[in-house]
């Protein structure tokens, strides 16, 4: 699919070189440490709520075979969901390097079933974002709660002091990451070593907890619980959250470092923590609280919350970067209007800020914070979003592999059913939670799903309504001859949204205006279905007659457009323009209802469509065009 001049980020100077993975840019181990920090922070402070979500939902008291058999389920979930599933499968569907699930989505094959897997992929990515609100609430909260295990005294500032944190940590978002990030990797290394090493003490006094790596203390556990254990595997889940991360942060990252800190340093520390709480609570089955924190010494208690404070903002951090680079791929591919975009470094990338989807998370967050006001009530909302995602994940994996790969369906099929019989049962069980505040990710979502589709099909009535104001070339640059047409000196590049040569605006400019520049470009932006578009193919050249030539501009999903740097490359093929003094023409559109009994939208959907076409960034800002030589059009289109 490509995309016209419709969801671009904000400009900046195109890059000279095409971007390169982090491991190829980089050691393999220093990229490993940075994936410490940028990709498992949600996977990584999972053990501060996980067993406790868990001991609750099983109503308190544990025997000694429920344990094993919840370990074991940990064990296993850990190992066939994130080391098989997104480390050896998901994460080979990259997309020129790139992952996330609307990159996945751009590798699928034609068929009867794409328009259904688009609608899937389209809903994961909204699904994203409710899970970016609720994860950084319950990630710190867990983290403050845990002063609870030291004193009572404290409780009553662990909501406040969750709220300050959380408004500090979305204020600090304009200043932008570059120099915290530099310090995310170690921190959260030393976080993975302090919990193995409390994980280490819990396994030497109870070397029993072992036997949970057998499969049949899981399979027993689900057969003796029936329909019950589904409580319990909504609480197992939350150890999995942020394992889609792995997948969508490869392009920041690379492959090879996740997989590698994955196998030699998160999975060991996941799983020695979980141990060590499972031995901690065979020793106080009936015990109160967060197993994490009391299976810790107790005058570590203290440096610990401070340390899974750290943890957890480092989570949190990781998640609002996830929605800003998910906005920015969903812009450019055609699904979200222009929103303002600012790169915060000039070294990085992936280091973006996006006003308008910072301050609406900050205020859902903290609105979810003071509303449930526990991490354990909050456990109840978390996960039924992201399991959602997960099975729509698996769903576009296999079309990939079969489309995409050409697996034979006797190689993709058990590989892909082993992962949708464990998506389907963690999906039930997170949809029991939908009452107790499941409903509140889900909700977003299906808000931002609305919004996104609203969007698509609004522009899509647009350039159906363009096409028909079309002129052919030839009778254009005919008529400016035979009705003496004046050329005034001068460049004018008129942008578009129609791949025509002659777009609409053109031909409105010469009859309203009675005249022409001497030199006139018409130009369409196209966004690609692949993250960048090599330098030589940036630019396609043609030309329409004398001084009139005809330029589309490819962009990738993942680039920052910048439509002054596209014409100098055009000049290399032969548009001889003159950049310094050309004049830039666009129309800033409306759109209006179809005469009666017509119609190419519903009434409802073009009032959405409209509101969000009106609050748009204009085109001088998507594209760095100079504003004193920028000139707007209003135009009303009737969809």
């Amino acid at each position: 699919m490509t995309e016209k001049l419709d969801a671009p980020a904000e400009a900046a100077p195109e890059p000279t070189h095409r971007a390169q993975p982090a491991d190829a840019r980089q050691g393999l181990a220093t990229a490993g440490l940075a994936a410490l920090g940028i990709v498992y922070g949600d996977l990584g402070t999972s053990p501060l709520y996980t067993l406790q979500t868990v001991v609750q939902a099983a109503g308190g008291h544990l025997d000694a075979p429920t344990l094993l058999g919840i370990l074991s389920l940990l064990f296993w979930t850990l190992i066939v969901t994130v080391s098989i599933k997104y480390c050896v499968f998901v994460m080979r569907a990259d997309n020129h390097g790139e992952g996330g699930i609307l990159a996945l989505m751009s590798l699928l094959g034609p068929g009867r079933l794409r328009g259904l897997l688009v609608g899937c992929g389209l809903f994961g990515a909204a699904l994203i974002y409710g899970d970016g609100v609720i994860t950084p609430s319950i990630s710190v909260l867990s983290a403050l709660e845990g002063v609870n295990v030291a004193t009572s005294a404290l409780k009553p500032y662990v909501l406040p002091g969750a709220v300050l944190i959380l408004l500090v940590l979305f204020a600090a978002q304009p200043l932008g990451t570059a120099a915290i990030g530099r310090a995310f990797g170690p921190v959260m290394l030393v976080w993975f070593i302090v919990i193995a090493l409390i994980g280490v003490a819990g396994l030497i006094a109870h070397p029993a907890v072992l036997a949970a790596v057998d499969p049949r203390h899981a399979a027993t556990f689900l057969a003796a619980h029936g329909f019950a254990s589904l409580a319990i595997l909504g609480g197992v889940f939350l150890a999995i959250t942020g394992g889609e991360a792995m997948y969508a942060d490869m392009g920041h990252v690379g492959r090879r470092p996740i997989r590698l800190s994955w196998f030699a340093i998160v999975l060991p520390a996941l799983l020695l923590s979980y141990a060590g709480q499972t031995g901690y609570l065979l020793d106080h089955p009936d015990a109160q609280g967060n197993p994490f924190f009391q299976a810790a010494p107790s005058w570590s208690i203290y440096p610990l919350v401070g340390l899974a404070t750290v943890a957890t903002i480092i989570a949190s951090q990781a998640i609002i970067t996830g929605a800003f680079s998910l906005t920015r791929q969903a812009m450019q591919l055609g699904w979200l209007p222009g929103l303002r975009i600012r790169q915060t470094s000039d070294q990085e990338y992936g280091q973006i800020y996006v006003p308008f989807v910072n301050w609406a998370m900050m205020a859902g967050t903290i609105a979810i914070t003071v509303g449930f006001g526990s991490s354990d009530r909050l456990a109840g909302a978390y996960g039924a979003a992201v399991s959602t995602t997960m099975l729509l994940t698996t769903a576009l994996l296999y079309d990939v592999m079969r489309g995409r790969w050409r697996w034979p369906i006797i190689a993709a099929a058990p590989a892909a059913l082993v992962f949708l019989f464990v998506d389907l049962g963690f999906f039930a069980a997170n949809m029991l939670k939908v009452a107790d505040g499941g409903w509140v990710p889900l909700l977003l979502g299906a808000v931002i799903f609305l919004l996104m589709t609203t969007w698509r099909r609004g522009t899509q009535a647009m350039r159906e309504r363009l096409a028909e104001l079309i002129a052919e070339p030839d009778a254009f640059t005919r008529g400016l001859t035979e009705r003496h047409v004046p050329r005034s000196p001068g460049t004018a590049v008129f942008l578009s949204r129609s791949p025509a040569p002659v777009p609409p605006m053109l031909t409105r400019h010469v009859r309203d205006i009675g005249t022409l520049p001497e030199t006139v470009v018409t130009l369409t932006v196209v966004f690609e279905e692949i993250p960048r578009v090599p330098h030589d193919e940036r630019t396609q050249v043609e030309q329409i007659g004398e001084r009139f030539w005809h330029i589309t501009v490819h962009f990738g999903f993942m680039e920052v457009p910048s439509l002054p740097a596209a014409l100098a490359a055009a000049r290399e093929k032969g548009c001889d323009i003159d950049l310094r003094e050309a004049r830039y023409f666009a129309a800033r559109d409306d759109v209006v209802a179809l005469p009666r009994g017509q119609k190419r939208m519903a009434p409802w959907r073009r009032a959405i469509f409209a509101f969000m076409l009106r609050n748009a960034l204009h085109v001088v800002d998507l594209f760095a065009v100079p504003r004193r030589r920028y000139v707007e059009f209003g135009r009303q289109l009737d969809i």
